[in-house]
């Protein structure tokens, strides 16, 4: 706790959505792009660690953050603590948008959206989506994926050191086109008992994704890509995706390609995951998969996501559940965000603070003392990211 003091300035909070500026020689990123992970520069890439890691950031970025519902908060809460520990020099500018506690309308969108157009870059939690129709197919979550033009949802799925599960040493990523598909709020009834819901797959969007994935596996020394589809029943839609990734592979004769149809790509990821290196899917594949993939590995308490634009970076838990149940509870596993914050910390080219987020919670898991109830530990939410603080190497 003594080191949480200490840091206690370094990171601060701005709550209830303001928009008023932000002194101190605050960055925003704005030439960070969403694209910057996957484009630095030989330059950057040259730049001596010592010099990274012993250097004092001078100026502070600003990070949008959405809180979003069920645990949250709680786990915005635990980052928050542990950025101020480590000193961190990221301001968050907080918005809170729920469609379950009535905080969300235009307005408040908007207000995001404004505050993304400030910062280039977000952490959230998840935004839950109520399965009764109030007049608007769209979900605010949605809609705010939209706005941003979020194509891109990356998952990594790595096994964490220490913690055993059925599947150990795993190292996947699941690449998920995320602004079409079945998520493209097109339903209607045509007639009486009788709903049609459209799913809507286009030659640009399957393009970019594919390009994308194929970038991605390039710049992360990746050797394959598998496009997953169902293109033998939905022969055109899936047809055409299936077909833009053929396209696009062959522009890239150093990575492997193969395809797999989705009920088959389930049962392989469960019976042989080994096999599997970047997968690239359309939105509803990509939202089963994400789950099933994170269970491989522990669950979704301990795998962090990224959703790209070409110009904004959002990071997020990889497996989206509000965990309700746990509301209060002091039960909820901060590992997924912390380790989603400490990814952001390195896209904002802090690589010093992310390297010691990011091994203080991994040190913390491997030791096998502190663990939370979904990992088979009795430890608090609390407990946890106080251990993940008193394994800071500051």
């Amino acid at each position: 706790m003594a080191a949480l003091s200490a840091g206690r300035a370094a990171a601060g909070v701005r709550g209830g959505g303001g928009r008023s500026g932000v002194g101190g020689g605050l960055l925003r990123a704005q030439s960070l792009g969403a694209w910057r992970g996957l484009r630095a520069s030989a330059a950057l890439q040259q730049i001596p660690r010592a010099k990274s890691e012993n250097a004092k950031s001078e100026s502070t970025f600003q990070v949008t953050m959405l809180p979003g519902d069920g645990v949250g908060p709680e786990l915005m809460h635990a980052v928050k603590e542990v950025f101020k520990a480590a000193s961190v020099p990221v301001v968050f500018d907080e918005h809170h948008l729920s469609e379950v506690q009535n905080m969300a309308s235009e307005e408040k969108l908007d207000q995001v959206v404004d505050s993304m157009k400030e910062s280039k870059v977000a952490l959230i939690g998840k935004i839950h989506t109520p399965m009764e129709y109030k007049g608007e197919l769209a979900s605010y979550d949605m809609r705010l994926r939209r706005k941003l033009d979020l194509f891109a949802n990356v998952v990594h799925v790595k096994s964490l050191p220490g913690y055993k599960t059925r599947h150990n040493n795993l190292d996947l990523v699941i690449i998920r086109e995320q602004t079409e598909g079945e998520y493209s709020s097109l339903e209607h009834e045509s007639a009486k008992g009788v709903i049609e819901c459209l799913k809507i797959i286009t030659r640009a969007k399957s393009q970019r994704i594919a390009k994308f994935a194929f970038d991605y596996a390039t710049k992360k020394g990746r050797s394959k890509v598998t496009a997953v589809h169902k293109a033998n029943i939905m022969k055109l839609g899936d047809g055409l995706f299936l077909q833009c990734c053929e396209e696009v592979a062959e522009l890239y004769p150093k990575i492997k390609f193969d395809t797999m149809i989705i009920d088959n790509c389930c049962m392989q990821l469960v019976q042989n995951p080994y096999q599997f290196d970047v997968l690239v899917m359309p939105n509803l594949y990509g939202n089963i998969i994400d789950n099933l993939a994170a269970g491989l590995v522990g669950g979704a308490g301990v795998v962090p996501g990224e959703s790209y634009s070409a110009e904004y970076a959002v990071f997020e838990m990889g497996a989206r559940h509000p965990f309700a149940q746990a509301v209060g509870r002091n039960i909820a596993n901060p590992t997924a965000m912390l380790l989603s914050a400490a990814n952001m910390l390195r896209h904002l080219n802090l690589e010093f603070h992310s390297n010691l987020i990011a091994d203080a919670v991994k040190k913390v898991i491997k030791v096998g003392k502190v663990r939370t109830a979904d990992m088979g530990g009795y430890a608090t939410s609390l407990d946890f990211t106080q251990a993940v603080i008193a394994a800071l190497d500051v």
